[in-house]
């Protein structure tokens, strides 16, 4: 029996390249969107649902089960991103990012859970980000928000092993996507203090989109932790020095790694 998918943001980036990989392994993939409308060519069904809105989560995992009676996978790669000074990111934009990227894949897993429970089965993959282990200047409520989500999977894991379920997360570097497109940038204030160094980091950020992998790595990657009897807690996929920076962090005194941060992005 093919086993059933759910990737939420699967209409373009990651989660798109995820879906079309698995959808041509032979596996039942729905992917979700908050206008499934728009996007007329997706190869796999698309479900409206927004990660926002609990309502709209329920009844997405709902449809699923009615359809295929059971869910095996869920991956959770709905996300936005965020960039600013600190200072200057509205606090509404703030809580808007916690909803989408830490708030959004609880209530997901929530929904999904008793249905895993019940089968004595189940895989949750949660799409985090090489910027969540460590705060990164002017990614401060990114690297928040997905450091945050990390946290809880490592906690949720341990919960519900017993049920034979198993949670792991995934933590991409730079890829090309649109992520740079739809994520909320603080504007760039004429007379602000942070009006350079800002500036400068915003195009660097921007070209390390612009030059990032192939989305089909991820896919590649989410397709071997799916083959894995037993995931590991954590994953990184990307270019090499993005993945050790991670290694260093552990390992070097905390005011070089800060330093080795500030020399990078010419604070």
């Amino acid at each position: 029996m093919s086993k059933v998918v759910l990737i939420t943001g699967g209409s373009s980036g990651i989660g798109k390249s995820i879906g079309e990989y698995l959808h041509h392994k032979g596996f039942v993939v729905y992917g979700t969107s908050r206008n499934p409308e728009r996007v007329p060519n997706s190869v796999f069904p698309l479900v409206a649902l927004d990660v926002r809105n609990t309502d709209s989560i329920q009844s997405a995992v709902a449809k699923i089960i009615a359809v295929s009676g059971r869910l095996d996978i869920v991956i959770n790669n709905a996300g936005v991103g965020i960039t600013g000074p600190l200072e200057e990111i509205p606090t509404e934009e703030i809580r808007n990012n916690f909803e989408t990227n830490f708030f959004g894949p609880i209530e997901v897993m929530k929904a999904v859970l008793p249905q895993m429970r019940a089968q004595k089965s189940g895989l949750i993959i949660n799409i985090t980000s090489i910027a969540g282990y460590m705060g990164l200047p002017y990614r401060s409520v990114y690297s928040a928000s997905k450091g945050a989500l990390e946290l809880i999977t490592e906690a949720l894991r341990m919960e519900v092993k017993s049920f034979g379920i198993h949670i792991t997360n995934v933590a991409p570097g730079d890829f090309a996507t649109n992520i740079a497109s739809g994520r909320f940038h603080a504007p760039l204030f004429k007379d602000s203090a942070y009006e350079i160094p800002y500036g400068n980091t915003l195009k660097m950020m921007d070209e390390h989109v612009d030059s990032g992998s192939n989305p089909n790595e991820m896919a590649e990657a989410v397709y071997r932790i799916i083959e894995t009897k037993e995931p590991r807690i954590h994953y990184k996929v990307g270019a090499f020095l993005q993945k050790f920076s991670i290694v260093l962090k552990r390992i070097l005194p905390d005011k070089v790694y800060e330093k080795m941060l500030m020399n990078h992005y010419g604070l």
